[in-house]
């Protein structure tokens, strides 16, 4: 069974950086797609970014040009990059692997907040 486990989340202030990470346990990684979720107090897990096995990123429109998804296959890791944090930005971050479109695990999510 796959276990995905986040990591990097904090406290940042707005303007500030942070870089999600995502291990993966298990052989399969590679051939999965991987997402970044995330879900604000009170509201629902909404989608982030992903990057397919192949390599190809899809970003919701609110953190287009500031999170950069990636990833390692040689570590098993997905990574989220965010840039020019904002506010809104706070919520848990999830980390979701796919196959043809349909969840195989979720991360138990790390704690991001933007805030001065």
């Amino acid at each position: 069974q796959v276990q995905l486990v986040e990591s990097g989340g904090g406290l940042v202030q707005p303007g500030g950086s942070l870089r999600l990470s995502c291990a993966a346990s298990g052989r399969l990684f590679r051939g999965r797609d991987m997402g970044w979720y995330r879900q604000a107090p009170g509201k629902e897990r909404d989608l982030v970014a992903t990057i397919t096995s192949g390599g190809s990123t899809n970003y919701a429109d609110s953190v287009k040009g500031r999170f950069t998804i990636s990833r390692d296959n040689a570590k098993n890791t997905v990574y989220l990059q965010m840039n020019n944090l904002k506010p809104e930005d706070t919520a848990v971050y999830y980390c979701n692997m796919m196959l043809s479109g349909i969840t195989l695990a979720w991360g138990q999510g790390t704690q991001v907040t933007v805030s001065s």
